[in-house]
């Protein structure tokens, strides 16, 4: 579907180059009394590579058609390919770290997520906005730590180090946003 590129928006996947792309970031600009132009930022799906590029705001784009299925984690071959399987149809689709960008470290086995498709392809995933994690190392806890206290690096059981609150000790279970990699709250399980 064709939409001008002042509609344009972040987060959105449309075609550029005959490839679909995630706008990351936007900008609509109008320099003094020149023609508006958007200013955008895009990555490229299939190649997980970003792209700089001005559209006029008359020039026309095309909303990527990306399907999406749910998948889950299954097993992580070596340190750069993870194995999903489609929830529907239980087939099976092996992804690459460079794909997964800054959700590799996140995944989980046992996780279900979201994958969009191109062409039958997964090109992306998007995590929950919240995960949960056991804390495996840190310092120990300060008794007169409060929430607004300075913070200490952790170490999760996935490996990601991230900053908790003082309060926070080794052995509990926290929920993180892992597209910002910071600390939400205590897990209340």
């Amino acid at each position: 579907m064709p939409i001008t590129a002042t509609n344009i928006r972040r987060g959105m996947a449309i075609m550029f180059d005959g490839e679909p792309c995630r706008v990351i970031e936007f900008r609509h600009h109008t320099p003094g009394n020149l023609r508006a132009m958007v200013h955008a930022k895009l990555r490229k799906l299939k190649s997980n590579s970003t792209v700089d590029h001005r559209f006029r705001a008359v020039d026309t784009v095309h909303v990527a058609e990306l399907e999406t299925h749910e998948l889950e984690f299954l097993y992580r071959s070596g340190a750069e390919r993870f194995t999903f399987m489609n929830l529907e149809s239980f087939e099976q689709y092996e992804l690459d770290a460079e794909t997964l960008g800054d959700a590799a470290p996140w995944v989980t086995e046992g996780m279900k997520i979201i994958a969009e498709f191109f062409e039958g392809r997964p090109v992306a995933i998007d995590l929950p906005s919240s995960l949960t994690f056991e804390i495996v190392e840190t310092a120990p806890v300060m008794k007169t730590a409060t929430k607004t206290a300075s913070s200490k690096p952790a170490t999760l059981s996935n490996g990601v180090t991230i900053n908790v609150p003082e309060f926070v000790g080794p052995g509990e279970r926290v929920r993180v946003n892992p597209s910002t990699g910071e600390y939400q709250d205590r897990a209340k399980d």
